[in-house]
């Protein structure tokens, strides 16, 4: 059998920020090497290839394209680099490859092909606001989106209160930008006044904000995520 390439899971940033100060050296030094890519968005990984001083003529560098609208027949074509041996790199708009992202789908069918993946050091937006919240980091659970109708999502967030209460564990959710004030509304108006809730926005820019409060006292005080990046953390405990 020849050969097979490595597929590298490239962290990118989580927004316009400098790449050389938030993913490691090691990662930034693999992309350099690397021209062919996989991205879920080619124009913004044109642009973090750019911030980041990847040093090849970005008009030929192969990047393709996985999304939601990647159909499973379309995978092989993609992973047919790297069964020919080369080197590639996977990008991603959630910062790490493969987590809240359709990488994951790549990734599985490289396992299935014997392709060694390899995973880089750089920013989850998901644990960043998990280190950050104070909220309990020993047991979690991480959601991906709620449901966006309303009953529904009511329903939702009351089954994930109870399940934080019952396994004493944190429960991560996030939403589409334009939509964070709503489920903002949704958390505080389904959820206890003792549940925690910590809500992380813009994580590593400038003007990242995170706070954690009890929703009784976030009623008060509605956060700023209009079209911002956010994470969405409950945490309800029987003990205080």
């Amino acid at each position: 059998m020849a050969p097979r390439g490595t597929l590298y899971l490239v962290p990118v940033t989580l927004g316009e920020s400098d790449p050389t100060a938030i993913v490691s050296g090691g990662a930034l030094r693999t992309l350099a090497a690397l021209d062919t890519f996989v991205a879920e968005n080619p124009k913004s990984a044109r642009g973090f290839l750019k911030r980041a001083g990847y040093p090849r003529a970005l008009q030929t560098t192969r990047i393709g394209t996985l999304d939601e609208h990647t159909r499973p027949s379309e995978l092989d074509a993609l992973l047919a680099p790297l069964l020919a041996g080369k080197d590639c790199g996977l990008l991603s708009e959630a910062g790490c490859p493969a987590v809240a992202d359709p990488g994951a789908l790549l990734v599985r069918r490289a396992h299935e092909s014997g392709v060694r993946v390899v995973p880089l050091v750089g920013p989850s937006a998901v644990l960043l606001a998990l280190m950050a919240s104070g909220l309990n980091g020993q047991r979690f659970a991480f959601h991906g989106y709620l449901p966006v109708e309303a009953n529904a999502r009511r329903l939702k967030l009351i089954e994930l209160e109870r399940a934080s209460r019952t396994a004493d564990a944190t429960q991560i959710f996030i939403e589409t930008p334009y939509r964070n004030l709503p489920l903002w509304r949704a958390v505080v108006s389904a959820c206890r006044d003792d549940t925690w809730l910590c809500v992380a926005a813009n994580l590593t820019l400038a003007n990242e904000s995170i706070a954690t409060r009890r929703v009784g006292a976030w009623k008060a005080m509605p956060p700023d995520v209009h079209r911002r990046p956010a994470v969405f953390l409950i945490y309800s405990s029987a003990n205080p």
